[in-house]
């Protein structure tokens, strides 16, 4: 058999690459203009390789029954890593993925497609207009993973942007997103104080030392009306390989003291990555 090849390819926002892993047969990491943003193992979809991608497995393996099937909208696709994770571990689960780029829709249909009877619908278009078109209550869980480059676009920040989020959530659905931001946390600590103001129960899950500011990093944020699985989640987050924090309550709040939620007019893409942050040469 012929060994896997790199494989580039100019898509809507730029260049993307897939890069074989050589100790895997069907493992690829897929980067956009030089910044990874999926890896995906053909043939086990439950290995996740990035740090955030575990965290957001992790809601999605304590916020219900393991096994139990539920209907997901991604927002942002990439390779589908979480999709494909969703598929493995709660078989039956209805996935509907929301990717702006249509040449990187076609790259992964080429080269990374899904298998037949999945679950998994991709569809190209903005993530805020595809929220905004869902239909009440009929999500249990929305996965946003939505990046402009390296920057969370700022129409997926707002306030109006949560209550959209909320509406389309079922009443026991969660929302988990990926965010990224360095001290002083200006970005981050904007979403927790937006999204306190729609959902009752919030948690951040992140490395302590990007919580400390020594880093720019990944933090996923996890909203919903109902209690957090807060046990579950801490005892999964510490025994990553690189230990995480729940961050919940009177923390929670401490870390975003004086931030005041942000609506549309106001709202700001995430801060631009210091240089090298997320690269691959």
């Amino acid at each position: 058999m012929d060994e896997p090849i790199p494989v580039t390819r100019d898509v809507d926002w730029g260049t993307a690459k897939l890069m074989p892993d050589v100790d895997r047969a069907r493992a690829w990491l897929l980067t956009v203009n030089g910044a990874p943003q999926s890896y995906v193992d053909l043939d086990d979809p439950t290995d996740l390789e990035f740090e955030y991608a575990r965290r957001i497995a992790h809601v999605l393996d304590t916020i219900a029954e393991p096994g139990r099937p539920l209907d997901l909208l991604h927002l942002g696709g990439g390779a589908l890593t979480l999709p494909r994770y969703a598929a493995a571990t709660r078989p039956g689960s209805r996935q509907r993925v929301v990717e702006a780029d249509r040449g990187l829709i076609a790259l992964v249909s080429e080269y990374l497609p899904v298998p037949d009877g999945s679950g998994i619908e991709v569809r190209a278009g903005d993530a805020r207009a595809a929220l905004e078109e869902a239909p009440d209550a009929s999500a249990d869980v929305i996965v946003a993973d939505v990046f402009g480059g390296s920057r969370v676009p700022a129409h997926l920040t707002s306030v109006e942007y949560a209550r959209t989020a909320a509406r389309v959530l079922r009443a026991d659905g969660h929302y988990a997103a990926n965010l990224a931001d360095g001290a002083p946390f200006d970005f981050l600590r904007s979403q927790v104080a937006t999204f306190a103001a729609v959902f009752e129960h919030l948690c951040l899950i992140a490395e302590p030392s990007m919580l400390r500011g020594r880093r720019f990093g990944n933090a996923v944020l996890v909203a919903a009306h109902t209690e957090l699985p807060l046990a579950a989640l801490a005892r999964r987050a510490a025994a990553d390989a690189f230990p995480a924090r729940v961050e919940h309550g009177a923390a929670l709040d401490r870390f975003a003291a004086g931030a005041v939620p942000v609506g549309d007019v106001r709202a700001v893409a995430s801060p631009e990555p210091p240089g090298g942050a997320f690269s691959v040469g």
